[in-house]
């Protein structure tokens, strides 16, 4: 009879906490789409909605701007770690859950949020595509909404390879346009793409005399958003050196082989080549 009792108040214990489970994930997801939120996906509702309730808690001190950024990603860590979660800077189901009871009483501003996110007071908009694909109807001559995909999962790079990316070209080219900042990223990833290239973004950064950067130890300097932003531009399949594998600076270039490379274009201080 005890025993039988034991296994009745077993079942309504597990019945109990999968009904609220159920619960609470029906409830993020009319909050969030069904899709993991990582570093790099811009434009989409739900990082919107991640930094929106980041900040309610105090967690995120920027603008409530859609663009999972380095300091979005810093704010998330911040919160998983200070809520038991492993501070991985994914937006998985369990962060989500996390995010929606600790932020139940927020209310989006809905007159900041773009036309086509979801409760915008600036049009009506399709719900959150949750397979990540598809694009938001034209508003007023702006661009589609993007897909919502991230660069890391579609290229295979890690968390880790992007602030790497990052370091490098903050390194290498901090102070340079902007556009000059973003061709010194994709080199990089044309070099990982080119078989005459180690096939890693550490292997192609760490080459032996491939980076100044890497020689005087400027690579260790923390980057600004600038440069995430241009590592994040090239990911998104910007290439402003035009498929070039290698840069140079005429001013402080000591090796004459460089010279021998076809010149494509030059970009503030920096000469792109083939």
């Amino acid at each position: 009879m005890n025993k039988r009792l034991i296994v009745i108040t077993v079942s309504l214990v597990v019945v109990l906490f999968a009904g609220l489970e159920l619960k609470h994930r029906l409830h993020t997801e009319q909050t969030f789409s069904k899709n993991e939120i990582r570093y790099g996906t811009s434009g989409t509702a739900d990082v919107y909605e991640l930094q929106g309730r980041l900040k309610f808690l105090g967690f995120y001190k920027g603008d409530v701007d859609g663009d999972f950024g380095y300091q979005t990603l810093r704010s998330l860590k911040w919160f998983q770690s200070e809520f038991g979660l492993k501070a991985d800077g994914i937006v998985g189901d369990k962060t989500k859950v996390k995010l929606w009871e600790a932020t139940k009483d927020w209310k989006a501003k809905h007159d900041e949020l773009p036309p086509w996110v979801p409760g915008s007071s600036k049009g009506n908009a399709p719900a959150n595509n949750a397979a990540g694909g598809g694009a938001a109807p034209s508003t007023g001559g702006t661009a589609p909404a993007p897909t919502g995909m991230t660069p890391s999962t579609r290229l295979g790079l890690s968390l880790q390879d992007m602030k790497l990316m990052a370091n490098a070209v903050h390194g290498e080219a901090r102070g340079e346009p902007y556009i000059g900042q973003v061709a010194v990223a994709a080199v990089i990833l044309n070099r990982v793409n080119s078989p005459s290239f180690p096939n890693t973004v550490s292997g192609v950064i760490f080459q032996p005399g491939a980076f100044t950067a890497v020689a005087d130890g400027q690579i260790w300097l923390e980057p600004n958003e600038t440069s995430f932003k241009a590592v994040q531009d090239a990911l998104n399949g910007s290439d402003p050196s035009g498929g070039c594998l290698y840069y140079f600076n005429p001013a402080t270039a000591t090796s004459k082989w460089i010279w021998t490379r076809p010149q494509v274009k030059t970009i503030g201080k920096h000469i792109f080549c083939k």
